[in-house]
């Protein structure tokens, strides 16, 4: 049974621990709110790009561009999301076994044939242990999302794939849908298929950093009648287009802005996606700490009362023989 001085120094330890774990909590809990107003400022050109799609679509009914041209798969390009940080729970490790996963099924192609974009330094790491084909170093963009450096990637995606040196891009990443809920995903982002991209599931709470089920269920619904309430009022677009000088040109300008749209919402996604998993991983450190203390004073208690009781006997034994 361990002394008095022995529990004494691991209920200070824990304290220590939990004060860290409590105040990496804050911290993730600050850094998910920065998070989601980016998401939610990139929100209103991401909702009319999407209307202005769709209402050409409707209007055309082979709307097709290079950028939508499937061939055979011979090279691929992965472009795979993680942190550079830890304490984060699975976020890394699942990503990265799903990585693995996509690149297994793509094996008959070789290796040498798949490339990863790897954005974070997780995923980084693991892409050179396994001797994976790295096309460069993207950690910057894991901690500071940055669309310039996003667009970059998009059009270098984009050239390689119209050139012939790609014949698929695909993502992987967490969908972020509110503080208690990421998805982990992974989406063709080449060949682009605008249908496939607009109708995507994009149901985000970016209002609230609570984790429990109950709280998000009651936030999700009141948030959606919020929704329907503002689409009644709202006026539609103007969708009575004149297209100069053509559908076709428009929407070969169109269809990159979407590919730009893509890497840049899936960044803050997986930035979101992040600091919510660390904010909800310390959070549940943070609750083990109160209950492992919880158990080292009962026991610091009981060591003690034992302590005391085996004085008593002493001395009252020391009386009796005397």
């Amino acid at each position: 049974m361990p002394s008095l001085k022995e529990i004494k120094n691991r209920i200070t330890s824990v304290q220590s621990t939990r004060k860290i774990t409590s105040a990496m909590k804050m911290v993730a809990s600050s850094k998910l709110h920065h998070a989601q107003v980016a998401i939610e400022n990139m929100l209103p050109y991401e909702s009319t790009l999407e209307h202005i799609l769709k209402t050409f679509l409707a209007s055309e009914a082979d709307a097709r561009t290079v950028f939508s041209q499937k061939r055979e798969v011979k090279r691929v390009a992965l472009v795979v999301y993680s942190s550079n940080s830890s304490l984060c729970g699975g976020f890394n490790a699942n990503a990265i076994k799903l990585m693995q996963q996509v690149v297994e099924e793509y094996s008959h192609i070789g290796r040498e044939n798949i490339t990863i974009y790897p954005i974070g330094r997780k995923v980084a790491e693991k892409v050179n242990k396994l001797g994976l084909r790295s096309a460069g170093n993207f950690q910057a963009l894991a901690d500071k999302p940055n669309i310039a450096d996003c667009i970059t990637i998009a059009r270098e995606l984009g050239e390689k794939f119209i050139n012939g040196e790609l014949d698929r891009v695909e993502l992987i990443y967490y969908h972020f849908k509110s503080a208690g809920s990421q998805t982990l995903t992974r989406k063709t982002f080449l060949p682009i298929d605008v249908e496939e991209q607009l109708a995507e599931d994009k149901e985000r709470d970016l209002k609230s950093n609570v984790s429990t089920r109950e709280a998000q269920e009651y936030l999700r619904r009141r948030d959606r009648q919020q929704v329907q309430r503002q689409q009644k009022e709202a006026k539609p677009l103007n969708d009575n287009f004149i297209v100069e000088p053509s559908m076709e040109v428009v929407l070969r300008k169109l269809i990159p802005k979407l590919a730009h749209l893509v890497l840049y919402p899936a960044l803050l996604d997986n930035v979101a996606s992040e600091h919510a998993a660390r904010m909800v991983a310390m959070q549940t450190a943070t609750d083990n700490a109160d209950e492992l203390l919880r158990q080292l004073r009962l026991q610091y208690n009981k060591s003690r009362q034992q302590a005391i009781t085996n004085e008593l006997l002493d001395i009252v034994g020391g009386s009796v023989n005397r």
